[in-house]
């Protein structure tokens, strides 16, 4: 992979056992959809691999929105960090 999983784990995890929160789960996708990206600039025939992308961001578009709906503070907070929604 591109990045690092454990610095992403540590610094977004809500606490010392979190292994899948929904805040988790949407920064190690945006991690894997950012070096995804890169991947494509150098691939772009790569279609098989273009699927599984759009698949992580359908999947990150759906906990976004189930963050929004439950903790709204955590979620504004989130896409601050993570620089989405520009």
């Amino acid at each position: 992979m591109g990045f690092d999983k454990a610095a992403v784990t540590a610094k977004y995890r809500l606490h010392e056992t979190d292994t899948g929160s929904a805040r988790l789960q949407v920064a190690l996708l945006t991690e894997r959809i950012n070096s995804l990206t890169d991947h494509f600039r150098t691939h772009p025939k790569d279609h098989h691999g273009r699927r599984g992308l759009l698949k992580m961001v359908g999947l990150r578009r759906r906990l976004l929105t189930y963050l929004r709906r439950n903790d709204l503070d955590s979620y504004r907070a989130l896409i601050q960090e993570l620089g989405l929604r520009h």
